[in-house]
């Protein structure tokens, strides 16, 4: 299951012993609409393993300044509060699946 992660809400998630995958997007980002669903699958593949966070760019603008992101789609890879892994833009599933078991 996807959640919504917001500049209110953020620390929770972020405090989590689950790893955390952040997706930072916007509504008007054409790859962001273009990794969704493949993220939204594998919310729920891995659901209770992975926590995945969509975080609007928009609407987190605290949180988006806090970590940087530059473009979107930028997906995070959060383990024990620290990032090890990311990638920006568009990427396959299959690619993506991988990120997933690494952060494992």
């Amino acid at each position: 299951m996807e959640i919504t992660v917001t500049d209110n809400n953020s620390r929770e998630f972020l405090a989590s012993e689950l790893p955390l995958v952040l997706d930072f997007w916007a509504t008007w980002c054409g790859p962001c609409r273009q990794i969704a669903p493949s993220l939204a699958e594998l919310a729920e593949e891995y659901d209770g393993r992975v926590i995945v966070g969509k975080c609007n760019i928009e609407e987190a603008v605290d949180l988006t300044d806090e970590y940087g992101i530059m473009s979107v789609p930028t997906v995070l890879f959060i383990k024990n509060g620290q990032i090890v892994d990311k990638f920006v833009g568009s990427m396959s599933k299959a690619a993506i699946k991988e990120k997933f078991e690494k952060l494992l």
